[in-house]
This record gives structure tokens, sequence and C-alpha cells, in this order.
């Protein structure tokens, strides 16, 4: 059950956070989501799936991250990141527990990965997986520079929170090779890997564009479950 502490126990979530923002204009980590920074959004799910969240940031913002030291019985804690993605991940890494058993990074730039999608990544690592990956399929028309459509039926777009057992996750890592997903680390390890199912809603927010996208997606789920609960209130005679 969600919020469950037997389910959360022995999972901890790492949300990347580091960067600078540069195709955005500003670090987009802190720009505001629907009366919340988007890292909020970010946080606040994550931590309904773990026993802990570690937060990497630019190590200019640790100090003023302004984070509850507590969010839905989860510990947060903030950590400074690195140079590359990798590196940061690794420096969020280091502060998990050595005792976790079910390791998730997300990228804090993704503010509306829902339930669903925590609970189908943590459930796939669970049941024996190395990895796993959320994926959507890829609808549009993919080309290649040198000519030649690409066969999308073959393809899917990958998306975070993306979860490993613990010891894979370490292992790849402590190659300290870099790469942009950290499945791909743990799959050059020797390391299993499955997809589940993604959700085109889970954006990644890379420029101002995708922030209107996600400001809209948010109101309309708001919408939505304001009118499932005024239609539970009727069915219940409140």
């Amino acid at each position: 059950m969600l919020g469950d502490g037997d389910a959360r126990r022995g999972v901890w979530v790492v949300v990347v956070a580091a960067g600078s923002g540069t195709r955005f204009g500003a670090p987009k980590q802190f720009l505001d989501l629907a009366g919340k920074r988007v890292i909020d959004h970010s946080v606040a799910v994550a931590a309904r799936h773990a026993e802990g969240v570690v937060v990497v940031l630019p190590a200019e913002r640790v100090a003023d991250a302004a984070f509850a030291p507590k969010c839905a019985g989860s510990l947060v804690a903030v950590v400074a990141g690195a140079d590359s993605r990798a590196g940061s991940t690794r420096a969020g890494l280091a502060a998990v527990p050595a005792d976790a058993e079910v390791i998730l990074v997300h990228d804090g730039a993704r503010p509306l990965a829902d339930d669903a999608v925590y609970s189908s990544v943590v459930a796939a690592v669970r049941a024996g997986a190395d990895a796993a990956v959320p994926s959507v399929p890829v609808t549009d028309t993919i080309r290649r520079h040198d000519g030649g459509v690409v066969d999308r039926s073959l393809l899917v777009a990958v998306q975070t929170p993306q979860g490993f057992a613990a010891s894979a996750l370490r292992a790849a890592h402590a190659s300290g090779h870099d790469a942009t997903d950290d499945a791909t680390l743990v799959e050059a390890a020797g390391g299993t890997v499955v997809l589940v199912p993604g959700d085109p809603r889970n954006l990644k927010l890379t420029t101002p564009a995708d922030l209107l996208v996600a400001r809209t997606l948010l109101t309309e789920t708001s919408r939505t479950e304001t009118g499932r609960t005024e239609t539970r209130l009727t069915e219940n005679g409140s």
C-alpha cells in the first residue's frame, strides 16, 4: 500500500538535480511550478516510496536548499553534486546507507513522475532485476543524419526513476565510468535490465516550453482529482 512502512523499507531514492540549467537559462530545479519549486515536486513523490531521499544539488545551493528534514515520513538529506551526471549520482550514492536494498535514481527535472511508475520500478527490482527502467513508445518518426528512417517499433524512450538492486548500482559506479543513464552502467557491468511501463506525462524539463506543458498537465491532474473527490462525497451523501 502506498505510504506503507513495509513497502518503503530498504528503499532509497537519489534525486539528481545538480545541473546549472544552461539550456534553460536558469537552474530549472528551483523554478516555480504550480506554487512549488520543481525540485519539491520531485522530492515529494520520491519520499512516498522510500525510507529516505538524497537530493543532489549544485554545491552553491546546498546551504540554502530549505528542505524540511522529513517529507512524508522519509528522511531527506542534501549533498553537493559534481561536474558530471555520473559524478553527481556517485555523490548521492555515498550518502545512501550501506543496508539499502533498492536504490532509485531520479532526474530532479522530472517533476511529474507518479506513484504508479515508482511502484512498478520498485516491484521489478524486488522481483530480481538488477535494473528496472520506465519506458514509453517512440511516436515520432526518427531519421538518421546520414539518411534513412529508423524503425521506431524497435525503440523506446526511457525515463526516470530508474531502480536498481543496491549492490548492482554500487558495483557499476565503482568503475568510475561516465554515462548519462545509470542503467547503461549496470548493463555494461553485466547486470540485467528490464523495462517497465512509463508515463508520457513524465516529461523532463529541458526548455522553457516544457515548463509550460508541465503546468498545464498539473492543472488538468488537479482538476481530475478534485472531480473524483467531489463525486465520492456526493456518493457518500456528504
